[in-house]
């Protein structure tokens, strides 16, 4: 098997370039690296398996420079005789940002770069799979408080909360109008955050949500809203083990599902250390993140937040007024949202076609990731959420 894998650099895809490079059956590792010259990709691929330490074989694993950005990709990817021996493309790359700065990067490689990749696949003389990773959060919002199945989504009139997820659906669309589905695997991750192992995970993606509501404390949310949440190390072997297994469908969930989902009470709970005199987590409605938003900068003195005192005092010595908070509460919104929709994704498909079984729910192993918090910039993810 030749693969061909996109966004190896990044969080998910990271973990799967270690995981395919361990496969006996995988002859050679394509992998799409942005980078502005071959020694480049070279370091930047290099730095991904020594990240954990992993062994890095440069005769199987081979970086290939490219952008999803760049219209013409598919071109130079077919003017690469190389390539011509892959049978196997995993679509794993994606711009994941919520910041409406970043919408026109966003479409631009989610639907652009995907179409880049199909067309180029399509030309494959050996194509026996193509992966796309998805999200399941392709399902919208009309669809809250249930445990929402494959079969629910994609619909193109779907309402979105951000952009991204909007992205992902018209690429996922795109990819099954292109690939006969004897040949397509569509896998859609529910929320990836963190890791289950003891060590820094590749990326502090959503983690940089948890490190914000651990610092905020007077949270606008639902407490009891179900979060679908699975570490990503879970996400990758589900991933692999779909890639091999004998399959009965085309589209899977990877997802915690309704037994190992979680609430955002119990997960705060089990990350919690107010040992150092911060107030504890309060749950209020979600209209009062408006008022908490203008709050900073005195435009609500008899709001409904007064009653609030306690944590009003906390936000002073805290933040001291210098406007980090009322950024933070923005780019929180989003999430906010999300965690209100009260959605579990249906995992029954990747439980009966593999042997992974059900992940640990999120409030279980969180706890090993909690000691990363203190090394989030809150600014820095507020600013690209």
């Amino acid at each position: 098997m030749n693969v061909f894998l996109t966004g190896s650099t990044g969080f998910l895809a990271g973990e799967l370039a270690v995981l395919l490079s361990k496969r006996p059956q995988i002859r050679r590792l394509y992998c799409l690296i942005r980078a502005n010259d071959a020694q480049k990709a070279w370091s930047r691929l290099q730095q991904v398996f020594q990240f954990h330490g992993d062994a890095f074989d440069s005769a199987r694993i081979i970086p290939v420079v490219g952008d999803l950005a760049d219209s013409s990709l598919a071109e130079k990817l077919c003017r690469l005789k190389d390539l011509g021996e892959v049978d196997t493309v995993i679509h794993a790359a994606a711009d994941t940002s919520f910041a409406p700065a970043s919408t026109e990067n966003v479409e631009k490689v989610n639907i652009g770069g995907a179409q880049q990749i199909l067309t180029w696949a399509q030309s494959l003389p050996n194509l026996q799979t193509f992966v796309y990773v998805g999200t399941a959060s392709i399902c919208g919002t009309s669809l809250t408080h249930c445990n929402v199945h494959e079969d629910q989504s994609p619909k193109s009139g779907a309402a979105h909360l951000v952009r991204y997820c909007y992205t992902k659906m018209i690429g996922e669309m795109n990819v099954t109008r292109a690939i006969p589905r004897e040949k397509l695997l569509v896998v859609r991750p529910s929320i990836i955050m963190g890791d289950t192992r003891d060590w820094t995970p590749r990326s502090y993606v959503i983690l940089w949500a948890l490190a914000a509501v651990n610092t905020i404390r007077l949270i606008p949310s639902n407490p009891e809203a179900h979060l679908d949440i699975i570490p990503v190390d879970y996400t990758a072997d589900a991933i692999v083990e779909l890639l091999f297994a004998k399959r009965n469908w085309t589209t899977y969930h990877i997802s915690a599902g309704k037994k190992s989902s979680s609430t955002l009470e119990a997960i705060l709970r089990a990350a919690d250390d107010s040992s150092d005199g911060r107030p504890p987590f309060k749950f209020v409605r979600h209209e009062l993140l408006q008022q908490m938003k203008k709050w900073p900068k005195k435009l609500l003195p008899q709001s409904e937040l007064c009653q609030y005192g306690e944590y009003l005092a906390y936000w002073n010595s805290t933040f001291n007024g210098n406007g980090n908070l009322r950024m933070l509460l923005t780019a929180m919104g989003p999430y906010f949202r999300f965690m209100d929709l009260d959605q579990t994704f249906d995992n029954s498909r990747l439980l009966e076609d593999t042997s992974v079984g059900a992940p640990p729910p999120a409030h279980e192993y969180v706890r090993e990731t909690t000691r990363h918090l203190n090394n989030i910039d809150l600014t820095e993810g507020a600013l690209d959420p």
